[in-house]
């Protein structure tokens, strides 16, 4: 196997799980999308196999859990397009539903499957507006869809709170119409984890953890209402060591010029594997519990870290991303962008060893 190597901790991402659920005391439906935030655990089936249903984004993804094994309900969250309606019927998929001319299209293949009714509250991506949302409720009738629940997305649940309870009195809104005509749903949902840290929503019974389930916070000091934990730790091997020259430069395009005598070790991890090059000359790696400084530009295949002064050697152990040392979120911050993405775009060369779990997926 590779040096370089993404750790999953299973029995930590089950914690995580256990937190969630004991704060708001709803259902969960993990959202996998994007091969679980990039931690793979959407290719673990005994992981899966815990929940009753999981959440994805595309119609391949649930095509591949059903291939997987998975036997639960699998949630398609985004409106697909009219292409796949064979796909989602075949596979069993539930899926959100929100555009006319997709349901008009169900209606004339006589397409029987679940669906959850997106309202559109606030975010403004995709949704039924309230206006419009009786008479689409009168056109699903028509159609042999099954209506299994009804959903929303706050935009902006960490940042506006009052947006965020306009956002909810439209949801309720939607509610209370399809009350009105007889209409109840096996599955009420509205929160990711933003939601689920700043609004209770007791007329829900489902919510939609993401990033919160694999430890880290989608806001500033979240952890501090649900102490959730990083599940993950990026980490790879010193390769190669040399010494380089006071006044020697180092890397493509000589963005580094070594200042004093160096120790130089080459790290094989780079922009190939998702490892950014936002962090030429500004990254940190720890090696021996030292932190280092990365020197030079991010190849497509490596790193050069100086490790002057530390007693290293090849093959040692090198943390690229763990939860105190190097953490997600000071990643993203370097590259001025958010942990999701970071996590999301670890490259599938990077292999993932997962931690725990036992042999069935529960915890050892």
């Amino acid at each position: 196997m590779r040096n370089t190597r993404l750790e999953v901790d299973i029995d930590q991402f089950y914690e995580n799980v256990s937190l969630i659920s004991s704060w708001c005391g709803k259902e969960i439906l993990p959202v996998i999308k994007a091969n679980a935030y990039g931690t793979y655990l959407n290719h673990r089936l005994d992981v899966l196999s815990s929940f009753s249903i999981v959440a994805v984004a595309l119609v391949e993804e649930g095509v591949f859990l059903r291939q997987l094994g998975y036997q639960g309900v699998i949630f398609i969250l985004n409106q697909p397009s009219v292409d796949e309606i064979s796909t989602i019927q075949e596979y069993s998929l539930s899926v959100g539903l929100c555009d006319f001319s997709f349901l008009e299209e169900c209606i004339k293949r006589d397409s029987s499957f679940p669906v959850h009714i997106e309202v559109e509250t606030g975010m403004n991506r995709t949704g039924v507006s309230l206006s419009n949302f009786s008479s689409f409720l009168d056109f699903i009738q028509k159609s042999s869809l099954l209506l299994e629940g009804i959903y929303s997305h706050f935009s902006s649940a960490d940042t506006d709170s009052s947006y965020s309870k306009k956002q909810i009195s439209i949801f309720q809104e939607a509610l209370e119409i399809a009350s009105s005509k007889g209409i109840s749903f096996r599955y009420i949902h509205m929160s990711a984890s933003n939601g689920i840290l700043n609004y209770p929503l007791p007329f829900t019974n489902l919510v939609r953890p993401g990033i919160l389930l694999y430890g880290y916070e989608p806001y500033f000091q979240a952890s501090s209402k649900i102490p959730v934990k990083p599940i993950c730790r990026l980490v790879s091997q010193i390769t190669f060591l040399k010494t380089v020259s006071k006044g020697e430069m180092i890397g493509y395009g000589q963005s580094y010029t070594c200042l004093k005598d160096s120790t130089i070790a080459t790290i094989p991890i780079g922009y190939g594997d998702g490892y950014r090059r936002e962090l030429s000359n500004r990254g940190e790696v720890a090696i021996c519990g030292v932190l280092c400084p990365i020197v030079g530009n991010v190849c497509m295949d490596s790193i050069m870290v100086d490790v002057s002064g530390v007693n290293c050697h090849v093959g040692d152990d090198v943390i690229l991303m763990d939860s105190s040392l190097i953490p997600l979120e000071k990643i993203a911050s370097i590259c001025h962008t958010i942990g999701y993405e970071i996590l999301c775009t670890i490259g599938s060369r990077v292999p993932r060893v997962f931690i725990g779990g036992g042999e069935d997926g529960k915890r050892s």
